[in-house]
Protein backbone atom coordinates (compact mmCIF):
# COMPACT_ATOMS: atom_id res chain seq x y z
CA UNK A 1 0.00 0.00 0.00
CA UNK A 2 1.48 3.34 -1.06
CA UNK A 3 1.72 6.04 1.66
CA UNK A 4 -0.64 8.98 1.32
CA UNK A 5 1.01 12.10 -0.23
CA UNK A 6 1.59 14.97 2.18
CA UNK A 7 -0.55 17.33 0.07
CA UNK A 8 -3.29 16.39 -2.38
CA UNK A 9 -6.77 17.40 -3.46
CA UNK A 10 -9.51 15.10 -2.15
CA UNK A 11 -10.56 12.84 -5.07
CA UNK A 12 -14.15 12.91 -3.85
CA UNK A 13 -14.33 16.72 -3.48
CA UNK A 14 -12.27 19.23 -5.41
CA UNK A 15 -12.91 21.90 -2.72
CA UNK A 16 -11.12 19.90 0.00
CA UNK A 17 -7.35 19.67 0.46
CA UNK A 18 -5.90 16.62 2.23
CA UNK A 19 -2.75 16.86 4.34
CA UNK A 20 -0.94 13.87 5.86
CA UNK A 21 2.37 12.64 7.24
CA UNK A 22 4.90 14.47 9.37
CA UNK A 23 4.83 18.29 9.42
CA UNK A 24 7.87 19.13 11.52
CA UNK A 25 11.01 21.21 11.16
CA UNK A 26 12.90 18.33 9.54
CA UNK A 27 10.34 18.12 6.70
CA UNK A 28 9.65 21.87 6.46
CA UNK A 29 11.58 22.36 3.20
CA UNK A 30 9.83 19.51 1.37
CA UNK A 31 6.42 20.50 2.71
CA UNK A 32 6.95 24.11 1.63
CA UNK A 33 7.84 22.91 -1.86
CA UNK A 34 4.69 20.77 -1.95
CA UNK A 35 2.58 23.77 -0.97
CA UNK A 36 4.02 25.92 -3.77
CA UNK A 37 1.28 24.65 -6.11
CA UNK A 38 -1.61 27.01 -6.84
CA UNK A 39 -5.05 25.74 -5.85
CA UNK A 40 -8.36 27.29 -6.70
CA UNK A 41 -11.72 26.75 -5.08
CA UNK A 42 -10.37 25.14 -1.89
CA UNK A 43 -12.87 25.77 0.90
CA UNK A 44 -11.76 23.20 3.49
CA UNK A 45 -8.56 21.51 4.63
CA UNK A 46 -8.55 18.02 6.14
CA UNK A 47 -5.38 17.57 8.18
CA UNK A 48 -6.49 14.78 10.47
CA UNK A 49 -3.96 12.43 8.87
CA UNK A 50 -1.02 14.54 10.06
CA UNK A 51 0.95 12.35 12.47
CA UNK A 52 3.40 14.87 13.93
CA UNK A 53 3.07 18.64 14.01
CA UNK A 54 5.42 21.21 15.51
CA UNK A 55 5.59 25.02 15.36
CA UNK A 56 7.38 25.00 11.99
CA UNK A 57 4.67 22.81 10.45
CA UNK A 58 1.92 24.88 12.06
CA UNK A 59 3.47 28.04 10.58
CA UNK A 60 3.34 26.44 7.10
CA UNK A 61 -0.35 25.71 7.67
CA UNK A 62 -0.98 29.31 8.72
CA UNK A 63 0.75 30.56 5.58
CA UNK A 64 -1.36 28.19 3.49
CA UNK A 65 -4.52 29.50 5.16
CA UNK A 66 -3.49 33.06 4.33
CA UNK A 67 -2.97 32.16 0.68
CA UNK A 68 -6.32 30.40 0.47
CA UNK A 69 -8.04 33.11 2.57
CA UNK A 70 -9.34 30.55 5.05
CA UNK A 71 -9.71 30.59 8.83
CA UNK A 72 -8.15 28.11 11.30
CA UNK A 73 -11.67 26.87 12.05
CA UNK A 74 -11.86 25.56 8.46
CA UNK A 75 -8.98 23.15 9.13
CA UNK A 76 -9.87 19.70 10.46
CA UNK A 77 -7.05 18.71 12.82
CA UNK A 78 -6.55 16.21 15.57
CA UNK A 79 -7.34 17.49 19.08
CA UNK A 80 -3.65 17.44 20.00
CA UNK A 81 -2.72 19.72 17.10
CA UNK A 82 -5.60 22.20 17.12
CA UNK A 83 -4.26 24.23 20.08
CA UNK A 84 -0.83 24.58 18.48
CA UNK A 85 -2.30 25.82 15.20
CA UNK A 86 -4.48 28.34 17.06
CA UNK A 87 -1.49 29.64 19.01
CA UNK A 88 0.66 30.08 15.90
CA UNK A 89 -2.21 31.69 14.01
CA UNK A 90 -2.82 34.12 16.88
CA UNK A 91 0.86 35.07 17.05
CA UNK A 92 0.99 35.61 13.29
CA UNK A 93 -2.08 37.84 13.41
CA UNK A 94 -0.52 39.86 16.25
CA UNK A 95 2.68 40.36 14.27
CA UNK A 96 0.69 41.53 11.29
CA UNK A 97 -1.26 44.25 13.09
CA UNK A 98 -0.96 47.53 11.27
CA UNK A 99 -0.53 50.42 13.71
CA UNK A 100 -3.19 53.07 13.63
CA UNK A 101 -2.56 56.67 12.65
CA UNK A 102 -0.07 58.55 14.79
CA UNK A 103 -1.72 60.57 17.56
CA UNK A 104 0.16 63.24 19.47
CA UNK A 105 -2.45 63.28 22.23
CA UNK A 106 -2.15 59.52 22.66
CA UNK A 107 1.64 59.83 22.96
CA UNK A 108 1.30 62.58 25.56
CA UNK A 109 -1.19 60.56 27.62
CA UNK A 110 1.01 57.46 27.37
CA UNK A 111 4.03 59.44 28.55
CA UNK A 112 2.06 60.89 31.46
CA UNK A 113 0.90 57.40 32.42
CA UNK A 114 4.41 55.97 32.27
CA UNK A 115 5.81 58.85 34.31
CA UNK A 116 3.07 58.56 36.92
CA UNK A 117 3.54 54.82 37.27
CA UNK A 118 7.32 55.26 37.52
CA UNK A 119 6.85 57.91 40.20
CA UNK A 120 4.59 55.57 42.16
CA UNK A 121 7.16 52.75 41.95
CA UNK A 122 9.96 55.11 43.01
CA UNK A 123 7.91 56.42 45.96
CA UNK A 124 7.06 52.91 47.13
CA UNK A 125 10.69 51.82 46.85
CA UNK A 126 11.88 54.93 48.71
CA UNK A 127 9.40 54.38 51.55
CA UNK A 128 10.53 50.77 51.83
CA UNK A 129 14.16 51.88 51.93
CA UNK A 130 13.33 54.38 54.69
CA UNK A 131 11.76 51.58 56.73
CA UNK A 132 14.74 49.29 56.15
CA UNK A 133 17.18 52.03 57.17
CA UNK A 134 15.20 52.93 60.29
CA UNK A 135 14.98 49.30 61.41
CA UNK A 136 18.73 48.91 60.89
CA UNK A 137 19.35 52.14 62.81
CA UNK A 138 17.21 50.87 65.69
CA UNK A 139 19.09 47.58 65.74
CA UNK A 140 22.38 49.47 65.76
CA UNK A 141 21.17 51.71 68.60
CA UNK A 142 20.51 48.60 70.67
CA UNK A 143 24.04 47.37 69.92
CA UNK A 144 26.15 50.58 69.64
CA UNK A 145 29.35 48.64 69.00
CA UNK A 146 28.08 47.82 65.53
CA UNK A 147 28.16 51.50 64.52
CA UNK A 148 31.04 52.34 62.17
CA UNK A 149 32.45 55.39 63.96
CA UNK A 150 35.53 55.69 61.74
CA UNK A 151 33.48 55.64 58.55
CA UNK A 152 31.01 58.16 60.00
CA UNK A 153 33.78 60.60 60.96
CA UNK A 154 35.29 60.25 57.48
CA UNK A 155 31.97 61.11 55.87
CA UNK A 156 31.44 64.05 58.24
CA UNK A 157 34.74 65.44 57.02
CA UNK A 158 33.94 64.75 53.35
CA UNK A 159 30.38 66.05 53.40
CA UNK A 160 30.71 68.79 56.04
CA UNK A 161 34.19 70.21 56.53
CA UNK A 162 35.15 70.09 52.85
CA UNK A 163 31.94 71.89 51.87
CA UNK A 164 32.39 74.86 54.22
CA UNK A 165 34.31 77.14 51.79
CA UNK A 166 31.83 76.60 48.96
CA UNK A 167 28.75 77.20 51.11
CA UNK A 168 30.27 80.19 52.89
CA UNK A 169 31.26 81.97 49.67
CA UNK A 170 27.96 81.14 47.95
CA UNK A 171 25.79 82.35 50.82
CA UNK A 172 27.91 85.48 51.37
CA UNK A 173 27.41 86.50 47.74
CA UNK A 174 23.70 85.70 47.75
CA UNK A 175 23.27 87.62 51.00
CA UNK A 176 24.93 90.60 49.36
CA UNK A 177 22.65 90.30 46.33
CA UNK A 178 19.51 90.05 48.49
CA UNK A 179 20.54 93.13 50.48
CA UNK A 180 21.35 95.10 47.35
CA UNK A 181 18.10 94.24 45.57
CA UNK A 182 16.06 94.78 48.71
CA UNK A 183 17.62 98.18 49.32
CA UNK A 184 16.82 99.20 45.74
CA UNK A 185 13.11 98.71 46.41
CA UNK A 186 13.10 99.96 50.00
CA UNK A 187 14.98 103.13 49.10
CA UNK A 188 11.91 104.28 47.15
CA UNK A 189 10.03 104.51 50.46
CA UNK A 190 12.97 105.73 52.51
CA UNK A 191 13.05 102.48 54.47
CA UNK A 192 16.48 101.08 53.67
CA UNK A 193 16.95 100.22 57.34
CA UNK A 194 14.49 97.35 56.85
CA UNK A 195 17.09 95.55 54.75
CA UNK A 196 18.29 94.17 58.09
CA UNK A 197 15.02 92.30 58.63
CA UNK A 198 14.94 91.22 54.98
CA UNK A 199 18.35 89.59 55.14
CA UNK A 200 17.79 88.19 58.63
CA UNK A 201 14.42 86.59 58.00
CA UNK A 202 15.30 85.24 54.56
CA UNK A 203 18.55 83.57 55.60
CA UNK A 204 17.52 82.33 59.02
CA UNK A 205 14.25 80.81 57.85
CA UNK A 206 14.77 79.85 54.21
CA UNK A 207 17.89 80.71 52.26
CA UNK A 208 20.44 79.33 54.71
CA UNK A 209 18.99 75.83 54.96
CA UNK A 210 17.72 75.71 51.37
CA UNK A 211 21.01 76.75 49.74
CA UNK A 212 22.90 74.35 51.99
CA UNK A 213 20.57 71.49 51.09
CA UNK A 214 20.86 72.21 47.36
CA UNK A 215 24.65 72.31 47.52
CA UNK A 216 24.72 69.12 49.59
CA UNK A 217 22.32 67.43 47.19
CA UNK A 218 24.47 68.26 44.19
CA UNK A 219 27.77 67.55 45.91
CA UNK A 220 27.06 64.71 48.34
CA UNK A 221 24.08 62.79 46.97
CA UNK A 222 25.91 62.29 43.69
CA UNK A 223 29.01 61.13 45.57
CA UNK A 224 27.00 58.61 47.60
CA UNK A 225 25.36 57.25 44.46
CA UNK A 226 28.64 56.99 42.56
CA UNK A 227 30.44 55.30 45.47
CA UNK A 228 27.77 52.69 46.15
CA UNK A 229 27.06 52.26 42.43
CA UNK A 230 30.72 51.54 41.72
CA UNK A 231 30.70 48.94 44.48
CA UNK A 232 27.53 47.44 43.03
CA UNK A 233 29.03 47.22 39.54
CA UNK A 234 32.17 45.52 40.91
CA UNK A 235 29.99 43.08 42.92
CA UNK A 236 31.50 44.30 46.18
CA UNK A 237 28.05 44.54 47.77
CA UNK A 238 27.45 40.87 46.93
CA UNK A 239 30.76 40.09 48.59
CA UNK A 240 29.67 42.03 51.69
CA UNK A 241 26.52 39.93 51.91
CA UNK A 242 28.56 36.76 51.38
CA UNK A 243 30.71 37.70 54.39
CA UNK A 244 27.53 37.91 56.48
CA UNK A 245 27.56 41.71 56.78
CA UNK A 246 24.63 44.06 56.27
CA UNK A 247 25.19 46.58 53.43
CA UNK A 248 22.67 48.98 55.02
CA UNK A 249 24.57 48.95 58.29
CA UNK A 250 27.95 49.13 56.60
CA UNK A 251 27.29 51.64 53.79
CA UNK A 252 24.08 53.58 54.48
CA UNK A 253 24.06 54.31 58.21
CA UNK A 254 27.51 56.01 58.37
CA UNK A 255 26.58 58.25 55.44
CA UNK A 256 23.10 58.97 56.81
CA UNK A 257 24.29 59.88 60.31
CA UNK A 258 27.24 61.89 58.98
CA UNK A 259 25.00 64.01 56.78
CA UNK A 260 22.41 64.49 59.56
CA UNK A 261 25.19 65.77 61.83
CA UNK A 262 27.02 67.89 59.23
CA UNK A 263 24.07 69.61 57.53
CA UNK A 264 22.82 71.64 60.55
CA UNK A 265 26.38 72.87 61.11
CA UNK A 266 26.69 73.84 57.45
CA UNK A 267 23.31 75.53 57.67
CA UNK A 268 24.44 77.66 60.60
CA UNK A 269 27.58 78.66 58.69
CA UNK A 270 25.41 79.52 55.66
CA UNK A 271 23.20 81.73 57.82
CA UNK A 272 26.19 83.58 59.26
CA UNK A 273 27.75 84.00 55.81
CA UNK A 274 24.51 85.29 54.29
CA UNK A 275 24.01 87.80 57.08
CA UNK A 276 27.66 88.87 56.72
CA UNK A 277 27.05 89.48 53.01
CA UNK A 278 24.02 91.65 53.79
CA UNK A 279 25.97 93.50 56.47
CA UNK A 280 28.78 94.24 53.98
CA UNK A 281 26.39 95.75 51.44
CA UNK A 282 24.64 97.73 54.15
CA UNK A 283 27.95 99.15 55.37
CA UNK A 284 29.33 99.94 51.91
CA UNK A 285 26.27 101.09 49.95
CA UNK A 286 23.56 102.00 52.46
CA UNK A 287 25.52 103.91 55.10
CA UNK A 288 24.36 101.50 57.80
CA UNK A 289 27.25 100.86 60.15
CA UNK A 290 27.93 97.29 61.28
CA UNK A 291 27.05 98.30 64.85
CA UNK A 292 23.67 99.69 63.75
CA UNK A 293 23.04 96.62 61.59
CA UNK A 294 23.79 94.18 64.42
CA UNK A 295 21.84 96.23 66.97
CA UNK A 296 18.71 96.30 64.81
CA UNK A 297 19.18 92.65 63.95
CA UNK A 298 19.28 91.79 67.65
CA UNK A 299 16.19 93.87 68.37
CA UNK A 300 13.94 92.75 65.50
CA UNK A 301 14.91 89.18 64.58
CA UNK A 302 13.69 86.62 67.10
CA UNK A 303 15.47 83.40 68.01
CA UNK A 304 12.59 81.32 66.67
CA UNK A 305 13.55 82.19 63.11
CA UNK A 306 16.94 80.57 63.65
CA UNK A 307 15.33 77.48 65.16
CA UNK A 308 12.87 77.17 62.25
CA UNK A 309 15.76 77.03 59.80
CA UNK A 310 17.84 74.62 61.86
CA UNK A 311 14.93 72.24 62.46
CA UNK A 312 14.55 71.62 58.74
CA UNK A 313 18.23 70.81 58.19
CA UNK A 314 18.29 67.22 59.61
CA UNK A 315 15.14 66.32 57.66
CA UNK A 316 16.64 67.57 54.40
CA UNK A 317 19.89 65.77 55.18
CA UNK A 318 18.13 62.45 55.80
CA UNK A 319 16.17 62.69 52.56
CA UNK A 320 19.29 63.54 50.54
CA UNK A 321 21.35 60.75 52.07
CA UNK A 322 18.65 58.11 51.61
CA UNK A 323 17.98 59.08 47.99
CA UNK A 324 21.69 59.07 47.19
CA UNK A 325 22.23 55.64 48.75
CA UNK A 326 19.09 54.14 47.22
CA UNK A 327 20.05 55.26 43.72
CA UNK A 328 23.46 53.71 44.27
CA UNK A 329 21.88 50.35 45.09
CA UNK A 330 19.78 50.61 41.91
CA UNK A 331 22.85 50.69 39.63
CA UNK A 332 22.60 47.87 37.09
CA UNK A 333 26.34 47.25 36.77
CA UNK A 334 27.43 49.35 33.80
CA UNK A 335 29.18 52.71 33.62
CA UNK A 336 26.14 54.17 31.85
CA UNK A 337 23.89 53.02 34.68
CA UNK A 338 26.18 54.70 37.23
CA UNK A 339 25.88 57.99 35.33
CA UNK A 340 22.11 57.71 34.99
CA UNK A 341 21.59 56.90 38.67
CA UNK A 342 23.93 59.72 39.73
CA UNK A 343 21.96 62.23 37.66
CA UNK A 344 18.70 60.84 39.00
CA UNK A 345 19.85 61.14 42.61
CA UNK A 346 20.77 64.82 42.20
CA UNK A 347 17.49 65.66 40.48
CA UNK A 348 15.39 63.75 43.02
CA UNK A 349 17.26 65.21 45.99
CA UNK A 350 16.93 68.82 44.88
CA UNK A 351 13.28 68.37 43.91
CA UNK A 352 12.45 66.67 47.22
CA UNK A 353 14.22 69.36 49.23
CA UNK A 354 12.33 72.17 47.47
CA UNK A 355 8.99 70.41 47.92
CA UNK A 356 9.65 69.73 51.61
CA UNK A 357 10.79 73.32 52.14
CA UNK A 358 7.58 74.63 50.57
CA UNK A 359 5.45 72.36 52.77
CA UNK A 360 7.43 73.37 55.86
CA UNK A 361 7.01 77.08 55.01
CA UNK A 362 3.25 76.67 54.79
CA UNK A 363 3.18 74.66 58.02
CA UNK A 364 5.21 77.20 60.02
CA UNK A 365 3.16 80.07 58.59
CA UNK A 366 -0.12 78.41 59.63
CA UNK A 367 1.35 77.71 63.09
CA UNK A 368 2.44 81.39 63.30
CA UNK A 369 6.03 80.40 64.09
Amino acid sequence: MNPQPPVQVDPSSSSRLLLAGRWTLAEAASRQAALAHEWHGIAEIDARQIDHLDSAGALLLVQLLDRLQLQPAQVALGPNHQALLAAIAGASQHDGIVPGPHSGLRDVLARIGETTFGLWLQTRMFLGFIGLSLSTLLRTAIHPRRLRITAMVHHIEATGLDAVPLIAVLCFLIGAVVAFLGSTVLATYGATIFVVELVGFSFLREFGVLLTAIVVAGRTASAFTAQIGAMKSREEIDAIRTLGLDPIELLVLPRLLALVIATPLLTFIAMIAGIAGGLSVAAISLDITPEAFLTRFHETVALRHLLVGLVKAPLFAAVIALIGCLEGFKVAGTAQSVGERTTSSVVQSISSVIVLDALAAVFFMEMDW
